[in-house]
């Protein structure tokens, strides 16, 4: 059966309301009512709790959205929601090209944007591009769950000597009183520690890794890397900046692609041309045309949204 658009679109909004912190009885039966008013309902919410469980299945920290304001982004979240629910039958297409979580996280970042949060504690948190963050603070703890992107933290001392952690997809990391850069993606995460130290511990629970000021540290699911000098300029973006000290052109075109909406590619034969500089992250379409004038390479568009590096 073909589900219209105003079906997946209520659906979407039970979805929130009952996950809303005064969801009660009446709003549950009311709920229930609706199931049973015709078949299309139900099998939109089937399709729905599909992709929930799908989610579900990613592991723990990213697997559920959370709405603890979501009377303040109620729109944001049924517009995600009923496009997800639109792409078909139990969801594939969308799991493949987008992540709900990322999309109604507390906090995110556009491609090629950055932002400043102050937390209640004092905490102050820099998100990158492309960035999505939940933040949980409890009587006992405060949490920041890393679900893309890259954040610099500087934590604040806490009245009630609350544990800072950091969850990403691949493990945890503990404040030891920093300040101090996480960056998740491709099923990896850095940790890059500017000041003082963290604790580091993988997702399945391995004995904890401390990194301290001056390390940087990689780490999967399973295993932590060895510890390694942190980049100078690893903090160079929250200034706007990339800085780069010989890099192999196609490192230096992946880097960019973070910040640029589209595909940004490198071709095989200009891929290992050596590179250095610091590189204004506000226009990245201006960085592109410099490389043409500094090194053997042309820039070939395709479309606004498909370049690629090109010997020239």
């Amino acid at each position: 059966m073909a589900l219209d658009h105003a079906t997946l679109e209520a659906a979407a909004r039970w979805y929130v309301d009952l996950r809303c912190d005064d969801a009660n009885q009446a709003t549950r039966d009311a709920h229930r009512h609706w199931l049973e008013g015709a078949p299309a309902h139900r099998q939109a919410w089937e399709r729905l709790i599909q992709l929930q469980e799908r989610f579900e299945r990613v592991g723990p920290g990213v697997a559920r959205p959370t709405f603890s304001s979501a009377r303040l982004k109620r729109r944001e979240v049924l517009k995600v929601l009923s496009l997800l629910l639109a792409a078909g039958g139990t969801g594939t297409l969308a799991w493949r090209t987008t992540s709900l979580p990322s999309l109604v996280a507390d906090q995110r970042t556009a491609t090629g944007e950055s932002r400043s949060l102050r937390l209640d504690d004092g905490s102050q948190v820099k998100l990158n591009t492309a960035t999505a963050l939940n933040i949980h603070y409890s009587p006992s703890l405060r949490e920041l769950h890393l679900l893309s992107g890259e954040i610099l933290v500087q934590t604040a001392r806490d009245a009630q000597a609350r544990p800072f952690v950091v969850h990403t997809r691949e493990g945890s990391i503990r404040a030891l009183g920093t300040r101090f850069i996480v960056r998740s993606d491709n099923d990896q995460t850095q940790v890059c520690v500017l000041e003082h130290a963290v604790e580091v511990r993988t997702a399945t629970q391995t004995p904890p890794v401390r990194v301290e000021a001056g390390q940087q540290l990689l780490f999967s699911q399973t295993q932590a890397g060895s510890l390694q000098p942190a980049s100078p300029n690893a903090d160079a973006w929250t200034l706007g900046m990339l800085v780069v000290n010989n890099w192999r052109l196609d490192t230096l075109i992946v880097e960019l692609q973070r910040y640029r909406p589209g595909h940004l590619g490198c071709h095989p034969q200009v891929a290992g041309l050596p590179i250095s500089g610091a590189f204004h992250l506000d226009n990245i379409d201006a960085i592109l045309e410099n490389l043409s004038s500094t090194l053997p390479v042309r820039i070939r568009q395709f479309s606004r949204y498909w370049v690629r590096v090109e010997p020239a």
